[in-house]
């Protein structure tokens, strides 16, 4: 169309146009701004525009040249008495000349403003103007010297996601001054002892000398990595499981250092959310009360309690009031006995002479209440440094433990064995349901290790397969001296094609896993099991197994397993002997139990009593150790452990031992004596004709 209308402008004033061009006064800019408006013509084979190619789309922006072409072919606007002025006559408009559209074009092209590249949006900074120079420094510390506050990548990589997200803000300060959250991380740090943790571990700085945007960023980096040291070591430990002994094998459950990050910043109370990466366990919540009575609620050096006169308090009576002597000894026995009510109060009242009775007690003193000597010499007994070094140790070694040890969909059930106490029991929604005697392995290469693994079937009438540990170590040894002492234990020996050696013993009263079989698959091939030999559960120290664990009662546990995985099926132990024979009978969990073997010296009874047990396979010493000569650092390092290897004979079978036809050699009873329990020394074979007493166990 704008193209018609300069065709009829060039037919009309053809010849008059360059009569006039020396009298047409110059285009005005709204010209100018038309002429610039009017496309050139398209390059040739392009077919001309029709009707349809000028509709306007209402909604479309319009550029303000174009607009003003479109007014002015439509309806020319009403000019301004200032532009009528100024505007030349229509004649003149007319006539203007032909030749010069296309310099006056270029010329307005030329002098109209670039269109400028869109700009990004400014970003707001989320900062306050008071923490802004802190969070510059903190900016420039995370990028080039993060290395120095958080060695390990994840960390690191947490930390400098989290202040990004923010702007790099401080966490715990707000113009220089602690914040709530601040306070409680502070809080829980210097009080680690109280969780068995060691509080040097924990740097806190000083906020109060942090007198300047540096040494506050500083301080908010390293609060914030002895924040994350504690959460870490709280829920796995300050030492690894594999730096004490090879046999340990718990499921790791490390922190996420993006989780704690997270959960302690947005938390009402960060000191309580800190906390809650100590393992939430019954056991280890009832040890840290007793590491605060051993230590009178406090880490510092034991508190010593002068000799004295007895001192006792006596309530009010009618003819008496309430007697509590004075004495300057006092005040000490709140501090040792965690008496917090009035500590720098001199008079025995009736909260010293409860915690006095309830010490007593714990000593198996007689309860009486009453300050005398004796009392006082407990209260200073070495024997409680070496209790608190032992509730220390047992808790660390808690850490280690998954943080659910039960099945969910089971009322949290799982089968929890200490092996230093001999003790076996199932527990259910957080009460035992079920307790027995077992018997553990012997100190040494024999010990039962710690590890959690979830039982999946019992087996009845179970097939023993003799692992080969016992074969190369205990069985071909015995074989050199005397070629028939598998016959006489009633084993069967078999080669395999590729000329390994097998040796089992068919289900029956005397198998020495007995009429039950309870697995739960893992790495150390260990399971508990029945046992004919019955005598040795009435001993106060059971650790006699080569490995293994003998159960007292293992109808009854089985029964009682069951029961929680399949209650429809109402097992006894009746019906558990029913199914006893000659043949093997898996019985399946359709959910599997948690079974956890732990190593706990020290622990609390259901009476509220702390017990020591004996360190049977010297671990406690081990940790002991490592607890106190080794920084956390150190002890966080991974050691790889390989499992024990047992070498395979040279030679094979010793001479005089040969095959049958069937490829298989049978045996009868005999040796148990020393194989299972007895001497570790080769004895020699008993005389033909007689039977010695048999130890049918692994």
């Amino acid at each position: 169309m704008l193209m018609a209308v300069a065709a009829t402008f060039l037919t009309v004033s053809a010849t008059s146009a360059l009569a006039a061009q020396s009298t047409t006064p110059r285009a005005s800019a709204a010209e100018l701004a038309i002429d610039a408006a009017i496309p050139r013509p398209e390059p040739a084979n392009v077919p001309p525009p029709t009707a349809g190619d000028f509709k306007m789309d209402s909604t479309a922006s319009v550029p303000d040249a174009a607009k003003a072409v479109d007014k002015a072919i439509e309806k020319p606007a009403e000019p301004s008495p200032t532009a009528k002025a100024a505007e030349p006559k229509p004649a003149e408009t007319v006539t203007a000349p032909v030749a010069n559209d296309a310099a006056t074009a270029a010329a307005a092209t030329a002098t109209a403003p670039a269109a400028e590249p869109a700009k990004e949006p400014v970003k707001v900074s989320t900062v306050a103007p008071a923490d802004q120079p802190v969070a510059d420094r903190l900016r420039d510390m995370l990028g080039a010297k993060s290395l120095r506050y958080f060695d390990r990548k994840s960390e690191r990589a947490a930390v400098e996601k989290f202040y990004s997200a923010r702007d790099y803000a401080p966490q715990w300060t707000q113009a220089g001054k602690l914040t709530d959250s601040g306070k409680g991380v502070i809080a829980r740090l210097k009080d680690a002892a109280a969780d068995g943790l060691n509080p040097a571990d924990y740097s806190v700085p000083d906020f109060s000398a942090a007198a300047s945007p540096d040494l506050l960023a500083e301080a908010e980096l390293k609060l914030t990595a002895s924040m994350l040291d504690y959460a870490r070591q709280a829920q796995s430990g300050r030492m690894h499981w594999s730096q004490v002994a090879a046999d340990i094998l718990y499921p790791e459950h490390p922190t996420d250092p993006t989780e704690v990050l997270a959960n302690i910043s947005t938390a009402k109370d960060a000191s309580a959310a800190l906390d809650g990466y100590n393992p939430p366990h019954k056991p280890y919540k009832e040890l840290k009360a007793k590491l605060a009575e051993l230590r009178g609620q406090g880490d510092g050096p034991m508190i010593h309690i002068a000799e004295g006169p007895a001192l006792a308090f006596k309530a009010a009576t009618k003819k008496q009031g309430e007697v509590a002597p004075e004495d300057s000894r006092v005040p000490q026995l709140r501090a040792k006995l965690g008496v917090a009510e009035n500590p720098d109060g001199t008079h025995y009242d009736a909260k010293v002479a409860a915690a006095v009775r309830k010490f007593q007690e714990s000593v198996d003193l007689k309860p009486t209440g009453v300050l005398d000597d004796r009392t006082v010499k407990a209260i200073n007994s070495p024997k409680r440094d070496r209790q608190i070094d032992l509730v220390l140790v047992n808790m660390e070694r808690l850490r280690w433990l998954p943080r659910q040890l039960g099945a969910a969909s089971l009322g949290n059930a799982y089968v929890i064995l200490n092996v230093p106490d001999f003790t076996l029991k199932v527990m259910q929604n957080g009460a035992p349901v079920w307790t027995t005697r077992v018997v553990t392995g012997k100190p040494g290469k024999h010990a039962t290790p710690m590890l959690t693994e979830t039982m999946k079937f019992i087996t009845v009438n179970p097939t023993w397969n003799v692992p080969p540990s016992i074969i190369y170590n205990e069985y071909l040894p015995a074989l050199q001296q005397d070629p028939t002492v598998l016959q006489r234990m009633g084993l069967r020996l078999e080669r395999n094609r590729d000329g390994s050696i097998h040796i089992s013993q068919p289900p029956g009263e005397a198998n020495a896993l007995g009429r039950i079989r309870f697995n739960f698959p893992n790495k150390f091939l260990v399971y508990q099991h029945d046992t004919p030999d019955k005598h040795l559960f009435a001993k106060e120290e059971r650790a006699f197994s080569h490995g293994c664990m003998r159960v007292q009662n293992p109808d009854q546990y089985a029964s009682t397993l069951l029961n929680i995985v399949m209650p429809n099926e109402r097992y006894s132990p009746e019906k558990i002997r029913s199914m006893y024979g000659r043949s093997e009978i898996d019985l399946k969990f359709p959910t599997p139990i948690p079974v956890n073997l732990t190593y706990q010296t020290a622990f609390v009874d259901d009476a509220g009593k702390l017990q020591i047990r004996k360190d049977i396979y010297g671990r406690d010493a081990v940790m002991l150790t490592l607890l106190k000569n080794s920084r956390n650092k150190d002890l966080e390092v991974m050691v790889s452990h390989a499992q024990p290897s047992y070498a395979r004979p040279k030679d094979g079978l010793p001479p005089g031992v040969s095959f049958a036809s069937d490829n298989t050699y049978s045996s009868g009873p005999s040796f148990f004596e020393r194989l299972f329990g007895g001497p570790s020394t080769v004895t020699p074979p008993a005389p033909v004709g007689r039977r010695p007493q048999q130890r049918f166990t692994r």
